[in-house]
């Protein structure tokens, strides 16, 4: 259950960095929402990797073992993202705040089941 509680944390500090780097793209910059995701899933990347390797799962595995593991499930998550990003914005037309609530909820999840059992298992 803890893991759980650190990963819903650490989730929470990636997702509002990819929120941030999304917004300011999309609303300062007039980036389209399908390419803003890209830069904000990998700064968020970055920050989800760092607090899971080091706090969440408090994993002592090589970063050459775990890193490529934890990438495929984040390119994986990439991919969802860009899906809903597309289908949301481009194909019906509507608010990107539907596509990031929709990515909120899916993509957490997904991610801490494949990182619990996969990516980080001792």
């Amino acid at each position: 259950m803890q893991s759980l509680i650190r990963f819903g944390l650490s989730g929470a500090a990636a997702t509002l960095t990819h929120v941030i780097v999304f917004v300011v793209l999309v609303e300062w910059f007039q980036m389209r929402p399908l390419f803003a995701a890209v830069p904000a899933f990998l700064s968020a990347l970055s920050v989800s990797y760092g607090l899971n390797y080091r706090w969440t799962f408090s994993a002592n595995g090589p970063h050459r073992i775990l890193l490529p593991k934890f990438l495929l499930v984040s390119v994986t998550g990439l991919l969802l993202n860009l899906l809903i990003t597309y289908l949301v914005v481009d194909h019906w037309q509507l608010w990107y705040g539907f596509a990031l609530l929709a990515i909120i909820l899916i993509i957490p999840l997904s991610t801490y089941l494949l990182s619990k059992f996969w990516v980080f298992r001792h």
